[in-house]
């Protein structure tokens, strides 16, 4: 039997709001290095940013029916993340399905297939992060999950795991790891403030990083 559930737990709003301040590459980098999806996928316009909790959905490729009961039923604020197989040839969402998302407060739309109507969407400013853009129609005949696991952009993505994109990527974080998530980002902009400060103040990139043992355990030889 095959459900539509609704994420079984929301992270904290707080947990969100302060994510929502950073960049994906520096959550990235604060978490190790981890939850990078894909860098395939990208915005629709470069201005475009999401932050929210993941409202996951499969769909079969070429194939919306599932999308479209994920709008109905997500709720202000969610993230519809998509994983409809990596199939670019079709173009799943466009400007009415925008206008449907924005009428219920949605957050923005992640999806592994192609979207259409880009222009619209881009004076729309719903946020849409796709793998491709389509002209091609879909059909509306699979039945999927609703709100289990799924793997996007090489990464698996839970319900309620926060979503983070702008013109750069987009990064998953763990709905558990939110708050060290953002903690870490913010000691990271901190440290990187004082690289830049350190620029501007005429110290270069060799004292600022400390890269003069480093050369000279590998051997380079400077003679400029």
């Amino acid at each position: 039997m095959i459900h539509i559930k609704d994420i079984a737990q929301r992270p904290a709003k707080e947990d969100i709001e302060a994510l929502s301040v950073f960049s994906p590459a520096t959550i990235h980098e604060a978490q190790g290095r981890r939850g990078a999806l894909s860098s395939r996928l990208k915005p629709v316009d470069y201005r475009m940013k999401l932050c929210g909790p993941a409202f996951t959905v499969k769909c079969a490729p070429r194939d919306n029916l599932m999308l479209q009961l994920a709008i109905n039923y997500a709720k202000p604020g969610d993230i519809i993340v998509v994983s409809a197989g990596e199939y670019e040839e079709a173009g799943s969402f466009g400007d009415v399905l925008a206008n449907a998302c924005l009428a219920k407060g949605i957050g923005g739309l992640v999806t592994d297939t192609g979207v259409r109507d880009t222009l619209q969407l881009r004076d729309l400013g719903f946020p849409v992060f796709s793998l491709s853009v389509c002209i091609k129609g879909t059909v509306k005949e699979t039945i999927a999950a609703v709100n289990d696991s799924i793997v996007l952009g090489g990464e698996i993505i839970h319900p309620g795991d926060i979503i983070v994109g702008d013109a750069d990527g987009l990064v998953v974080v763990r709905r558990e790891d939110a708050r060290e998530a953002a903690r870490l980002s913010q000691a990271r902009e901190d440290a990187e403030a004082g690289f830049i400060a350190a620029y501007k103040d005429g110290k270069s990139v060799v004292e600022v990083s400390n890269l003069d043992a480093v050369l000279k355990a590998k051997g380079l030889l400077v003679d400029i």
